[in-house]
């Protein structure tokens, strides 16, 4: 099964100081003897962005201990890019010890304020059975709330669900579909997803030449399943002209990233 499950990354913009809108420039870390002061003085938005200042090290040294002190500051007055950001913690470990049960507190606090990137985590929290019993239609329906508004990791598992039959009857073309959503946006495994949907001739006529195209755009962002894969259309001449020196040099490089398959096959090339 081809089945990925992703947590989103965390918030990076910084935002006012005074409100909850994003800065103009939210790549910027604000002074920090003005954040902190106002952050002492109660400022939601100081809050969240010392959290982050300390979490990234920025005009301080990094400190996730502090970053999730912060983060509850802002956290407690309703930003929900800060539960957002502490449940990725409680999740990952990070300042905190991994808890699965508070990390699905937190983005539920964030995704019932609308944020999407805690929508598509509670989806994979749902999916996974962390923090809460596993249930697939519950995966379904916050991966479903997500991807509608254009989020590439819900999509690509919502394509996950439907390809796997997960939660809803199994459906190809539906699979198909998000696949295609979340590749548009640049997700290398939806990529790789499609370039083995139209491989196998699953969902859509089977199309070597499509195969390649998708394979090509997800290996060329490091992807090692879609690096092995195109090492075997070049090793078996479809969609591409056959030539066992590519099929090497792909093979080598999925096996750079970790590919068992990538090593045994570009081991066996070289033996030749």
């Amino acid at each position: 099964m081809r089945k990925f499950k992703y947590i989103a990354a965390f918030v990076i913009g910084f935002t006012c100081l005074t409100t909850q809108s994003f800065a103009a420039d939210p790549n910027t870390p604000p002074d920090f003897q003005t954040t902190i002061q106002q952050a002492d003085q109660g400022v939601a938005g100081a809050q969240f962005n010392l959290g982050l200042m300390y979490y990234k090290g920025l005009n301080v040294p990094q400190d996730y201990f502090k970053a999730v002190e912060y983060y509850k500051k802002a956290a407690d007055q309703g930003v929900a890019e800060a539960q957002y950001n502490l449940g990725i913690m409680y999740d990952k470990g990070q300042g905190v010890p991994q808890d699965y049960f508070k990390a699905f507190e937190y983005y539920k606090k964030a995704a019932d304020q609308g944020n999407v990137n805690a929508q598509s985590n509670l989806g994979v929290m749902y999916d996974n059975g962390h923090g809460v019993p596993q249930n697939d239609a519950k995966a379904f329906e916050y991966y479903k709330k997500a991807a509608d508004q254009g989020n590439a990791k819900a999509q690509l598992n919502l394509g996950v669900m439907y390809d796997n039959g997960q939660g809803v009857p199994q459906n190809k073309a539906k699979a198909i579909e998000y696949y295609k959503k979340a590749a548009d946006q640049g997700n290398a495994k939806a990529q790789s997803n499609l370039g083995i949907m139209y491989d196998k001739g699953q969902g859509v006529p089977q199309d070597y030449f499509k195969a390649v195209e998708y394979y090509k755009k997800a290996a060329d962002q490091g992807y090692a399943q879609a690096q092995f894969s195109l090492g075997n259309m070049y090793y078996k001449g479809q969609g591409i002209p056959q030539n066992q020196s590519q099929a090497k040099a792909y093979y080598k490089q999925a096996c750079l990233n970790k590919s068992q398959k990538g090593c045994d096959l570009y081991k066996m090339l070289n033996q030749e």
